[in-house]
């Protein structure tokens, strides 16, 4: 089994055994349970899921919108064959002042690869997301609102900090997501991808998803190994990967786990 089914399936059997049942925004009650954490060496395993089958592709793709894109256009999306975003469209074809729109905004990509470059034990090396004065202009608060970086004896290592977490179908997204702009970041700045850490301040389980993971905690003495990461060697400009630079090289997964949204 790999480390990240391990973790993952041990957070989600906590939520269901002893998560907290109440009513939310969305109007479909979850079970939730604070303060959640997992962290991986990237060196030893890529942290993605085993039991059932992450669109690895698809959420590269968002990453590289947010990250590299630093778009808010759903339609540059779309573009990607990536539909997730389609609920939250505005009447302008965006999703507001949210995600890309505040990477642009603030050059962060840009200010956190000179600091990477030039003054790695700069204790300040973040990306953030949340912007009070944005926030009524966001379809969606950003849920990975805040990553930190740190480099410790030449390696990259990311906290990620999410307000929210959908365990069953957002949260392994972000797992990968976020592992391989660390990946990214690393190979750019002449680093080591080291530590990864998930910061999940409200992870939960809607209801209506019960069942699905209730079916992927069976398959747990069943789990692959981890996959390997590959990325193009060749690339050293951040701006310059594609989603062809990015792979993911024996991933073996149990099927897909159909469970629903709640917007």
């Amino acid at each position: 089994m790999s480390l990240y089914d391990e973790k993952y399936l041990s957070i989600v059997k906590d939520i269901l055994d002893n998560g907290y049942y109440d009513n939310n925004r969305t109007g479909m009650p979850t079970y939730k349970l604070p303060h959640q954490i997992m962290q991986f060496n990237l060196q030893k395993e890529f942290p993605i899921l085993t039991t059932k089958f992450v669109a690895f592709k698809t959420a590269v793709k968002e990453m590289l919108w947010i990250y590299q894109k630093q778009s808010n256009v759903v339609e540059d999306l779309r573009q990607m064959n990536v539909k997730i975003w389609n609920e939250w469209e505005g009447e302008d074809g965006t999703i507001g002042k949210a995600y890309g729109y505040q990477v642009k905004k603030f050059h962060q990509i840009d200010n956190l690869i000179e600091a990477l470059k030039n003054n790695p034990q700069d204790r300040r090396m973040m990306l953030n997301l949340w912007n009070w004065e944005d926030l009524p202009e966001m379809s969606l608060a950003p849920c990975c609102f805040l990553t930190m970086w740190d480099v410790t004896d030449g390696h990259l290592n990311c906290m990620l900090i999410q307000r929210s977490g959908d365990m069953p179908l957002g949260v392994p997204f972000n797992s990968a997501q976020f592992s391989v702009l660390t990946h990214m970041l690393a190979q750019v700045t002449g680093l080591k991808p080291g530590l990864f850490t998930h910061v999940i301040n409200n992870a939960h389980i809607y209801e209506n998803q019960i069942e699905g993971m209730e079916v992927q905690i069976t398959r747990a003495n069943d789990a692959y190994s981890a996959p390997k990461l590959w990325l193009n060697p060749e690339i050293k400009d951040f701006y310059e990967f594609t989603i062809d630079d990015i792979k993911l090289i024996d991933y073996e997964y149990h099927p897909a786990i159909k469970m629903e949204v709640s917007v």
